[in-house]
């Protein structure tokens, strides 16, 4: 077992004992950053930066290098699921992701299976193992997914979407098909995490991006149930330590208290709720991460300071507080701001632990 030099953010995430609040950021590892830029050139694209194994290690370790970050996360798209049921996934500029073989009909749906992870994500599982051999302890690797859901909005509608047409019309109008689907997507992310957590992450995040494009009695039936599904399905524990699962539903923040019986140690919140309220509802049966909002950022460090100051504010005394961004890191923050955040929250959390 790899001894871990600092393992304040997998103790906070099992709501243990910590001396400063840990933090990481949502895509830390990305466009604001001008050497992640060289070396995504250097890739030629974005998709070759992901399949490389020793390039998206290295991107993944260059935050760490600018910060004093308490977790790394894998370098990776939540879209490697779907490209690797032969779906095409390319990326065209200023669109976004797409698919050249979106899901349409009950015959497309009901040719999937569960890939081969080794065979067709066998690029991951080795940036992983590699990521975890040269990060030698420094801080815990976060490996990651996409939940069925948000997955299975991609590839119904082929690409990123605003009005959720297609995939809802599935839902409504074939609610078996999109079961079915669902089903397969749960059962590889399953397999997928596990062979992350095999290969050395520590813990596991699951990205439901989209979950809170639906009602509530949608939201329990089509995306929770199976992120509790996955939940039920993972190694909790690998070399002697515990392998913490934290879900992250963006625009969710209404059913907290159904995400804390999901099974999982920590939730993810967006910037709308405040973490305060957020503890009061679910108490110490999990742990909270989030939870600034990512524009913030563009402010000054002074201002970054006081937001982060209100957050910890809010939280109040004890445990169980991963600090994070609402959402992902913007591509034009500068890496200055990103510094003067993390170094506030070491900085004014201290008196919070003790």
């Amino acid at each position: 077992m790899t001894k871990l030099k600092n393992d304040r953010f997998l103790r906070a995430l099992l709501r243990e004992p910590v001396d400063v609040t840990p933090v990481w950021m949502m895509r830390q590892a990305g466009r604001y950053l001008p050497e992640y830029r060289a070396t995504r050139e250097k890739a030629g694209n974005f998709m070759a930066l992901c399949k490389t194994p020793g390039l998206a290690t290295e991107v993944t370790l260059q935050p760490l290098e600018r910060f004093p970050l308490d977790a790394a996360i894998l370098f990776s798209d939540i879209l490697t699921i779907p490209d690797a049921m032969g779906l095409g996934l390319y990326f065209a500029e200023g669109e976004g992701p797409r698919f050249e073989q979106p899901l349409r009909t009950e015959k497309d749906i009901r040719r999937l299976g569960v890939p081969d992870i080794e065979e067709d994500l066998g690029y991951v599982i080795a940036a992983v193992s590699m990521i975890h051999r040269e990060l030698d302890g420094r801080v815990p690797l976060i490996g990651f997914s996409g939940s069925p859901w948000t997955l299975a909005t991609y590839m119904v509608e082929g690409g990123s979407t605003k009005e959720f047409a297609k995939v809802k019309g599935m839902l409504y109008e074939q609610p078996g098909l999109m079961h079915q689907l669902l089903d397969v997507l749960a059962r590889t992310v399953i397999a997928y995490l596990n062979a992350q957590i095999d290969a050395g992450a520590e813990a596991v995040m699951i990205f439901d991006t989209w979950g809170g494009v639906l009602t509530t009695r949608d939201y329990r039936e089509f995306s929770l149930r199976y992120m509790q599904r996955i939940i039920n399905g993972l190694t909790r524990e690998n070399e002697g330590r515990k392998v913490p699962v934290i879900i992250f539903s963006k625009g969710g923040s209404q059913w907290l208290e159904d995400q804390a019986a999901s099974g999982a140690d920590a939730l993810g919140l967006d910037w709308t709720l405040d973490i305060g309220l957020a503890r009061e509802r679910v108490g110490s049966r999990v742990a909270l991460q989030g939870n600034m909002d990512p524009c913030v950022l563009y402010a000054s460090p002074e201002r970054i300071r006081e937001e982060v100051a209100f957050i910890l504010q809010s939280y109040g005394k004890g445990s169980g507080h991963v600090f994070n961004l609402g959402h992902g890191i913007h591509q034009h923050v500068e890496p200055e701001h990103a510094a003067a955040f993390v170094e506030a929250v070491h900085d004014l959390s201290a008196p919070y632990h003790q």
